[in-house]
């Protein structure tokens, strides 16, 4: 019931704003936990990881003291996002959403968050707009799993496996696990490197899955959100392969955890807008192609989404993770969060 309700908003076609003003504060309610977990993979770098500032006391204060936007102040003093305090002005928790954020660290998996889904610690990303989002839409326990760290490309260290050859400023580099690598980076970082220490992190976590989920027994990966780009957008090489390389880890990841059917939403680098030249323009051109809409890989039809967020962002760009704006992460998370239940509608 919940689902087709949610699937009657998205029908009637509201509004950005009328959509977040139908997010209920969470009933404090547990998930059926008869239903196996629905497991969400967060992918991309660091504007993934998202540094959306909470609180006053945890983010950098501009000079003459002033601090910067903060989600608090957006949410008690702006009335945005109501969903996220109860009426005693506390941050509400969700508990039939999990939310686990961990990271390649040091050579080991350091698992930053794994708690039901609220606000805590100093920043956060796009998964709180997401998990609300699901968490309404869907009748099942959901687990939000995010696996990635800041600085990488998609053409080079998360480059997925079944690669194609590729040239990078004259010289030929065989693909996935190719050695060399053209950034630079410490002897033995081969193509694809990040990417294998990210699946290998969310399948530690998967195989482990009461400790991430308490009383979850089993599970399905329902689905993929991607939002990456920024180093990428600095190489013309790898600006021009951008397209490839996503069609090619949509097809891997569905390979990778055996879920032909999961659904797969990516989005643009906010400051870019639709027209752009160079570099940028490809970046985004590339994350618009691989939406099922556009025509261009009828395979992905109903089941890829790209979000366009140039209308979403608070102003910034990615390279300044958009200056730590809370209604940048928050906006572009419901919006993700959104597109994946109109797929799971299909």
């Amino acid at each position: 019931m919940k689902f087709l309700s949610y699937m009657l908003i998205l029908t009637l076609g509201l509004s950005s704003s009328a959509l977040e003003q139908s997010i209920p504060k969470p009933d404090d309610k547990p998930a059926d936990m008869s239903k196996p977990v629905q497991v969400y993979i967060l992918m991309g770098q660091s504007n993934m990881i998202g540094f959306g500032k909470i609180s006053a006391s945890t983010g950098k204060k501009k000079k003459k003291g002033k601090p910067g936007v903060t989600l608090e102040a957006a949410v008690k003093e702006k009335k945005l996002y109501p969903y996220l305090i109860d009426d005693a002005g506390n941050w509400t928790e969700r508990k039939d959403v999990r939310n686990v954020r961990v990271m390649d660290f040091k050579g080991g998996m350091k698992v930053f968050n794994n708690e039901f889904m609220t606000i805590k610690g100093k920043t956060f990303g796009p998964e709180i707009g997401i998990g609300h989002q699901l968490g309404n839409a869907v009748d099942a326990p959901v687990l939000i799993l995010k696996s990635c760290i800041g600085n990488r490309s998609l053409g080079w260290d998360l480059l997925p496996p079944g690669s194609s050859p590729f040239t990078f400023k004259g010289k030929e580099y065989q693909g996935y696990q190719g050695t060399s690598d053209p950034s630079k980076k410490p002897e033995g970082w081969y193509a694809g490197i990040q990417y294998d220490k990210d699946i290998a992190n969310v399948k530690k976590v998967l195989s482990d899955l009461g400790t991430y989920y308490p009383g979850a027994t089993k599970y399905e990966v329902a689905g993929f959100f991607w939002w990456q780009g920024d180093k990428d957008r600095y190489s013309a090489d790898l600006a021009k392969l951008y397209e490839r390389n996503l069609v090619q880890l949509i097809k891997q990841l569905r390979v990778e955890f055996k879920s032909p059917d999961a659904k797969f939403v990516c989005a643009t680098l906010g400051q870019t807008k639709k027209g752009a030249g160079k570099n940028d323009g490809l970046i985004l051109d590339a994350t618009l192609a691989v939406d099922g809409e556009s025509g261009k890989y009828p395979e992905f039809k109903g089941n890829v989404s790209s979000v366009y967020t140039n209308p979403l962002i608070k102003g910034g760009a990615s390279n300044s993770h958009y200056g730590g704006n809370p209604e940048t992460y928050m906006n572009v998370g419901e919006a993700m969060g959104k597109a994946m239940v109109d797929l799971l509608k299909k």
